[in-house]
């Protein structure tokens, strides 16, 4: 860790809700369309990014607000991690704790450039932009950040990913579940608030006759889980297990053969550091931000396909082989195998002790 790391405080501030009820507005807007109908999301992206939301620090709304927190505060080092903070609110830290006193930072925890990374993303005068991979970095330097200040600094993620496995963990987890270590195993994955196809899928998965394994994550909906737990099947070769909100992700991941999920950022790239090949979930549409996504497993080679029905995904598990598995996890160990969150600390402790910002 770096130097007096011990001393560090930090505190998360979810901005966006905290700061003012029409942002607040708009995250659930986001997450109602992501629930219901992804494709629709196209359309609020790009109103998004005609509007240039929370641009200007004079126009931020609830902007007193987040200066009684940073006068209450006063940190060092503003970290942004949303496409939406990136300006405004750097500018409002910088007017009330003084430019000279601290050091404004995104990071950005997209995967690739183009249609679906947003224009917000890039302030070219903030002290420092990290991001996940290269490409990410790259895509930021097209949108004029200074090269100097972009660096990569891999995912940023609970520590217990980057912990190496415990001996024997599979055959643990599997003899909690009740569940066949050396059966295919299939992970239904979910967001926190439990929004899912699992239903549909497990059906479609017993009406294909397939003999496999399936964890279901319901996250918090506790209505899904004891849905599902009295599901009906009709045939015997499925074997399901259903769980609610769980911190045991990485020992998942790392257990399971393969995991169906959105292709959002957080799931895709807790998978690589896991070694777990993903299908991703396109049922309804896949999201402007999924599909950059969609986009860097395509150029990393570690695309399984995009299911858009839950008779899709039945087909395309009877079809996986081993051997092409085992390829995308070969391939999945070598992204960002060279970072962790202490390479992020070490940019922000660097910037901390520099006598004057970088920024322009």
């Amino acid at each position: 860790l770096p130097e007096n790391a011990s001393d560090w405080e930090c505190r998360v501030h979810q901005a966006l809700e905290s700061t003012h009820g029409l942002y607040r507005f708009g995250v659930g807007l986001y997450n109602w369309i992501q629930k219901t109908w992804p494709l629709l999301h196209h359309i609020y992206f790009n109103v998004l990014e005609g509007l240039g939301a929370t641009r200007k620090g004079r126009k931020l709304l609830g902007r007193e607000r987040f200066i009684a927190l940073l006068e209450d505060f006063r940190p060092e080092v503003v970290l942004s991690t949303h496409g939406h903070l990136n300006h405004a609110f750097f500018e409002v830290a910088r007017e009330t704790l003084g430019r000279d006193r601290v050091r404004c930072v995104t990071y950005c925890g997209e995967l690739f450039g183009g249609y679906g990374f947003a224009r917000g993303w890039v302030n070219p005068g903030a002290d420092a932009f990290i991001g996940a991979v290269d490409a990410t970095c790259e895509a930021a330097r097209k949108r004029q950040m200074p090269g100097v200040r972009v660096s990569r600094g891999g995912f940023l993620l609970h520590p217990d990913f980057f912990r190496p496995p415990e001996p024997n963990e599979k055959d643990r987890l599997f003899r909690e579940l009740n569940l066949d270590p050396t059966r295919f195993t299939l992970l239904l994955a979910t967001g926190a608030n439990g929004a899912n196809n699992h239903r549909a899928c497990i059906a479609a998965c017993d009406r294909a006759g397939l003999r496999i394994q399936i964890i279901a994550l319901c996250g918090k909906n506790e209505k899904a889980r004891l849905a599902l737990a009295d599901f009906p099947l009709v045939t015997t070769g499925l074997a399901v297990r259903t769980l609610g909100y769980t911190g045991d992700m990485p020992r998942l991941l790392r257990s399971v053969s393969v995991v169906f999920a959105r292709p959002g950022t957080g799931t895709t790239s807790e998978a690589i550091l896991c070694g777990c090949p993903v299908l991703f979930n396109a049922i309804g549409g896949i999201m402007p931000q999924e599909g950059i996504t969609v986009r860097f497993a395509r150029e990393r080679g570690i695309w399984l396909g995009n299911i858009r029905r839950p008779s899709q995904l039945a087909k395309a598990v009877a079809a996986l082989e081993d051997e092409g598995l085992q390829g995308i996890r070969k391939r999945m160990q070598k992204i960002n195998c060279d970072r962790t969150p202490r390479d992020i600390l070490q940019t922000l402790h660097a910037l901390k002790r520099e006598q004057s910002p970088t920024a322009t």
